[in-house]
């Protein structure tokens, strides 16, 4: 019983975030895209079960949440990693040999184009058409900061940086 009671507690709790964005935009069908934004925002993806809870909680079926979140290149149904490394292989990005940097990230993370979230969901790689930086290319962005004239050394360097700040938070 008590395990029961427990198991209770934490899912409240872990709906919690959920909980205060439905309220937030009163529940409404019509937040539903801001509602998916934020959710995500939180949990770094939609989960199908995340996707029924909302779904009900606003009133509508799962399959109509799905497809809003399955239409929009933008939502998730995958778990993401807390650094979002995002390479652009638009023209001049290509032209300038981002595969090699694309390479590197894969060697690096031990990803591949079938694999793009390392296990520890520290980070995933995902390649855009285009960033709006050609003059830096080749770019690369690491959540929100932006990293031109990108080399798979360079890239490296930005990975080693992180993992070390990671380490050191860990501590």
């Amino acid at each position: 019983m008590q395990e029961t009671m427990e198991t209770t507690q934490a899912m409240i709790d872990h709906l919690a975030a959920v909980n205060k964005i439905l309220e937030k935009n009163n529940y409404s069908e019509g937040r539903l895209i801001p509602i998916l934004q934020e959710v995500q925002e939180v949990y770094k993806y939609l989960s199908k079960d995340m996707i029924s809870y909302v779904a009900t909680s606003i009133g509508v079926p799962p399959s109509r949440v799905y497809g809003v979140a399955t239409f929009y290149a933008h939502f998730s149904m995958q778990p993401k990693g807390k650094y979002i490394v995002k390479l652009c292989d638009g023209t001049a990005c290509h032209v300038k040999k981002s595969h090699g940097i694309l390479a590197a990230l894969y060697k690096k993370l031990n990803l591949s184009d079938e694999k793009r979230t390392t296990d520890d969901l520290m980070f995933t790689v995902e390649t855009v058409s285009c960033l709006g930086a050609c003059g830096l290319a080749p770019v690369m962005l690491v959540n929100d900061s932006v990293h031109g004239q990108m080399t798979p050394e360079k890239t490296d360097e930005i990975l080693d940086v992180i993992l070390a700040e990671e380490k050191a938070a860990a501590k």
